[in-house]
């Protein structure tokens, strides 16, 4: 993708990483969450080898990827969840595929086996992002969380790696 590079997202991002992160909380359709995390509780929650940003030529951050363990039980090891979240002037623009193109290869180079995402039904652009990304859909999770007094469910996603047997 021209103009645009993809690079460890680190704390000389957290600024813009958290602004994007925030924009995307007051869209109303990305996440349960009401207010993006101080950077540290940010920082100690996503795994330092699977988390991106897209920078532009000047260097501002386009957009950010990230992944966190879902559990610390050996059986799990294997078995990341993600966030993608891209600058609404940013989008439209394959940047949030670029991202997710980065965690996917990092996430084969370690040897995780699953990537998975839980997506509002309504982020009907996010759904077919992922569709394409190769992720497939588990299920719905029905009436799995109030967000601003509203029940609302989640599309279980994931993506398993190729390389496993």
């Amino acid at each position: 993708m021209r103009g645009v590079r993809i690079e460890p997202l680190l704390s000389e991002h957290a600024e813009q990483v958290l602004g994007i992160y925030q924009a995307g909380i007051d869209e109303g359709d990305a996440t349960f969450e009401t207010r993006a995390p101080a950077w540290a509780a940010f920082d100690a929650s996503r795994l330092p080898g699977h988390r991106f940003v897209a920078l532009d030529d000047e260097g501002r951050v386009l957009g950010w990827v990230a992944a966190s363990a879902v559990s610390d039980r050996c059986a799990y090891a294997g078995v990341v969840e993600h966030s993608v979240y891209v600058h609404p002037e940013a989008r439209g623009r394959g940047v949030a595929r670029a991202l997710l193109d980065a965690l996917i290869a990092s996430t084969e180079q370690a040897g995780i086996w699953t990537i998975q995402s839980g997506i509002f039904p309504e982020n009907t652009a996010s759904l077919a992002l992922h569709a394409r990304a190769g992720f497939r859909v588990i299920g719905t999770r029905e009436r799995i969380g109030r967000h601003h007094g509203v029940w609302r469910d989640v599309v279980l996603l994931e993506r398993r790696s190729r390389q496993i047997s």
